[in-house]
């Protein structure tokens, strides 16, 4: 494509750790010019959780994860000259996108009330622990603790009753990508109704709001039920069986969604008893008889290997599926088509390896084109051209530590 979506959209990002960074590499991503500001000599706390390390580099793996597209300019808010830098910046972007807590960037008259003073049509977007209001507004929220506040972990993980029960934070930071995306898209459509009106915006997002907003149908059993869901392992609340099993050689991960599925899944296995069995004739009566259809089932699972169950399978149109490790992941021929791993050109590494955005366009990936900028990578360049200062002046500010 010639030009990406969001060409002419300059971003400035002063967030940091996860969640923020998320939602501006998707900017950058569908080609929105993101200004990513770091403190001088530090930057990014992430670029400082490793291991592991990129190869001949200082960049942790997770900073990398984050990243990619963005120009790094290193300014000391702190600073009153650092704020008047950032001041003139901001008066050159359509969009501000911070995490700091309620009330942290008004010190620096860095708040969205001082920046829509001076570009009124701003979109100035937040991410909190938990939002700019409420009785835990000051609160520092951090994705582990969200996704147990939230109810997340009370959904994840085995039984209190089974062995190795009790509550589990799932692998990845969820509440952090999820506000991330929730960020990116709440920003498209404030851009969007700027179009319109001609007017700017604060977008408020909340950690604990969007661990809430995305629990989804387990939400919705409990409001439409009263009743407090149980921690179910692998199984789904609402679907039988829909789980994982254990094979000759492994696991496999059995997703019967409807009755047809389940009786040519009965067939495959041997078991056509079970698909005209009454109590396992719908979806809904294999749900309530949970308990008596699944040991029935195990035993049958473990008969043959994974990779016999899989061709089995979806030769009849059954969901089934793999557990797969990351190395497998990545060698699976879908992904390989799917170019779902690619490298970039890094300055130091010679080469890095990302994961691609998973958006196309005309079946082409958005995925910017320049690899997650090194600490200041960029200070010199935006500095000049942005606003207009010179190496002397450029220099005075870095004998400060202003840059």
């Amino acid at each position: 494509m010639s030009l990406k979506p969001l060409h002419g959209v300059r971003v400035l990002d002063l967030s940091r750790i996860l969640a923020g960074p998320w939602c501006s590499q998707q900017l950058a991503d569908m080609g929105a010019e993101v200004i990513k500001i770091e403190k001088p000599n530090e930057g990014d706390d992430t670029r400082r959780w490793g291991p592991p390390w990129l190869e001949h580099s200082q960049e942790s793996a997770y900073y990398l994860s984050a990243n990619r597209g963005k120009q790094s300019v290193t300014i000391d808010m702190a600073q009153p000259e650092g704020q008047a830098l950032l001041h003139e910046l901001v008066k050159q972007c359509d969009v501000v996108l911070e995490n700091f807590k309620v009330g942290g960037l008004q010190k620096y008259q860095l708040d969205y009330a001082s920046l829509s003073a001076l570009k009124p049509d701003l979109i100035y977007c937040s991410i909190t622990g938990f939002g700019q209001n409420g009785p835990y507004a000051q609160r520092a929220g951090y994705d582990f603790m969200i996704q147990g506040m939230g109810g997340l972990m009370s959904l994840t993980g085995r039984a209190d009753s089974e062995l190795g029960g009790g509550p589990v934070k799932v692998g990845v930071a969820f509440a952090d990508i999820f506000t991330g995306l929730y960020a990116a898209n709440a920003i498209l459509a404030a851009l969007f109704q700027r179009q319109q009106t001609g007017r700017g915006t604060q977008i408020d997002l909340a950690l604990l709001d969007v661990q809430v907003g995305v629990l989804a149908n387990q939400a919705l059993n409990y409001l439409t039920s009263g009743q407090v869901p149980p921690r179910l392992g692998n199984a789904h609340p609402n679907i039988v069986p829909y789980q994982a099993f254990a094979t000759q050689d492994g696991h496999l991960i059995l997703a019967v969604g409807n009755d047809a599925q389940f009786q040519r899944f009965c067939a495959v296995a041997g078991c056509p008893t079970l698909a005209s069995d009454a109590r396992f004739l719908t979806n809904a009566l294999r749900v309530d008889h949970r308990q008596a259809l699944i040991p029935l089932l195990l035993p049958l699972l473990q008969q043959r290997t994974t990779e016999q169950w899989l061709a089995a399978l979806e030769s009849v149109g059954v969901p089934c599926g793999p557990i797969n490790t990351l190395d497998q992941v990545f060698a699976d021929p879908q992904v390989q088509h799917r170019q779902l791993e690619i490298q970039l050109p890094h300055p130091e590494a010679g080469q890095v390896k990302l994961v691609s955005n998973p958006i196309r366009f005309d079946d082409q990936a958005l995925n910017a084109t320049t690899a997650p900028p090194l600490l200041g990578q960029h200070t010199q360049q935006v500095l000049t051209e942005y606003l207009g200062l010179d190496a002397a002046q450029q220099a005075q500010l870095k004998i400060k530590g202003v840059i």
